[in-house]
């Protein structure tokens, strides 16, 4: 199993939105950066874990945790004209873009905040605290899953 940052804005999709879904799952689509594909298609595998994270808001931050349900497959927004990631080099049998499926397992009390993360020293090696690193999907070391876990699950001071 691994672990793994996804980032929405929550005006577009939020944590609660996840939870409402049917069966409490719905598919990640609209990831048009290579390497966050790359990730999508080559790594991210039924079982593994999601910290689910608002971004482009006023409390930017880790919210809960989610599982992914359904490995990668064909974003079907890259072949809709209608959609705004329709792709028009990406076909059927040449698809560009893809996606997973996550189902909803926790919300946090809290939001463990980036501000916060980036106060936690051993917290060196995901994305979020690296400079020019701003994918929408990253890899967690197990061992910083498990900081970060526990830091969303104490209560603030």
């Amino acid at each position: 199993m691994q672990y793994w940052l996804f980032k929405s804005e929550p005006d577009a999709f939020s944590i609660d939105d996840l939870a409402a879904m049917p069966n409490q799952t719905e598919h990640w689509d609209g990831i048009r950066n290579y390497q966050a594909r790359n990730y999508l298609r080559d790594q991210v595998k039924k079982g593994d874990q999601v910290f689910f994270y608002h971004s482009s808001c006023k409390d930017v931050g880790i919210v809960g945790v989610a599982e992914v349900v359904k490995e990668s497959y064909p974003d079907h927004s890259q072949f809709n004209p209608e959609s705004k990631y329709f792709d028009p080099k990406a076909s059927p049998d040449k698809p560009r873009w893809m996606m997973v499926d996550i189902q909803f397992k926790q919300k946090f009390d809290r939001i463990l905040s980036l501000k916060d993360i980036k106060t936690m020293l051993e917290i060196t090696e995901i994305g979020l605290v690296k400079k020019g690193h701003r994918l929408s999907i990253m890899p967690v070391p197990d061992n910083e899953w498990q900081l970060l876990y526990d830091a969303a699950m104490t209560p603030q001071k």
